[in-house]
C-alpha cells in the first residue's frame, strides 16, 4: 500500500504537511479533498520522490520512498495536465513513453493498453494536437498501465472535463481499482470524488481532517462537510 505516516513538510517557518498519516490500498481510490495550498501537491511531490519529507515517512509496499530500494517504479503520475508530445499520435506517444520506462511493446500491445483506458479506437492514429484533455488523459492512463504500475497518482484530474470526459473518466478509475490498482487522487471536484473514490479524506492548511468511505456519506453531506471544514 501506500502510506504516509506522521509525514511533515516546513519551508522556513511555514508547514506544508503537519504529522499525515494515510493510506492507500490495492484496488482502493483514495480522493483527497483542500483548497489550493492544503497540502495536496507536496503529498504527491513527496511519494514521488521530487521533494524530501522533513520529518516522518512516505512509504511505497513499506518501502520508503527515500530508499535507495524504493519501489517508485511501481507509481505512476497523472498531472492536472498530461505533458505528451503534440506532434506524435496517441499510440507513437505511449510507444515512446514505455520504451523511455524500458519496455519494448509489440504494435497490439500498445493497442490493448489505449482499449483498457478507453481511448476511441479512431483516435489512436491522430495526432496529439487533435485531441482534448480527456483523451490525453487516457493516453497518459495508458502509459500507466504499460509502466505495470501498483498504484496511479492523479493531481486534479477532472479540472475542465466535460461531463461526458467525467463520466469516461470515473469508468477507467473503476475498472483499474478493479484490477487492483490504487488510485490517489487529490481533486476540488466534490461531486466527482463521490462518485469516483471508494474513501475521501479532507485536507486543511496541511492537516488531514476527516476522512470516510464513500458508501457512508452522500455529495450533498460530503459539500456540507467540506465547506465547514475549510
Amino acid at each position: 500500500m501506500l502510506q504516509a505516516k506522521m509525514l511533515c513538510k516546513r519551508y522556513d517557518d511555514k508547514s506544508a504537511l503537519k504529522d499525515l498519516c494515510l493510506s492507500v490500498n490495492p484496488g482502493e481510490i483514495f480522493c483527497l479533498l483542500g483548497q489550493n495550498g492544503a497540502g495536496k501537491t507536496t503529498t504527491i511531490n513527496i511519494f514521488l520522490g521530487l521533494i524530501a519529507p522533513t520529518s516522518g515517512e512516505a512509504l511505497i509496499d513499506n518501502v520508503s520512498v527515500t530508499d535507495s530500494k524504493s519501489k517508485r517504479s511501481a507509481i505512476a503520475y497523472i498531472p492536472e495536465t498530461v505533458q505528451l508530445y503534440s506532434n506524435l499520435s496517441g499510440l507513437e506517444n505511449l510507444d515512446f513513453f514505455s520504451k523511455l520506462a524500458g519496455f519494448n511493446y509489440k504494435k497490439n500491445e500498445l493497442i490493448s493498453f489505449l482499449k483498457q483506458a478507453n481511448l476511441q479506437e479512431e483516435s489512436y492514429s491522430k495526432k496529439l494536437s487533435t485531441y482534448s484533455k480527456g483523451m490525453r488523459q487516457k493516453v497518459g492512463i495508458a502509459v500507466a498501465l504499460a509502466k505495470n504500475a501498483s498504484y496511479i497518482l492523479m493531481d486534479e484530474p477532472t479540472s475542465g472535463l466535460d461531463p461526458q470526459a467525467s463520466v469516461e473518466f470515473a469508468k477507467t478509475c473503476r475498472e483499474l481499482a478493479s484490477k487492483g490498482v490504487g488510485i490517489f487522487m487529490a481533486t476540488h471536484d466534490i461531486f466527482n470524488a463521490v462518485n469516483i473514490g471508494s474513501k475521501i479524506g479532507i485536507m486543511k492548511e496541511g492537516t488531514l481532517i476527516h476522512t470516510t468511505e464513500t458508501k457512508n456519506i452522500s455529495a450533498q453531506e460530503l459539500q456540507d462537510l467540506y465547506i465547514k471544514t475549510i
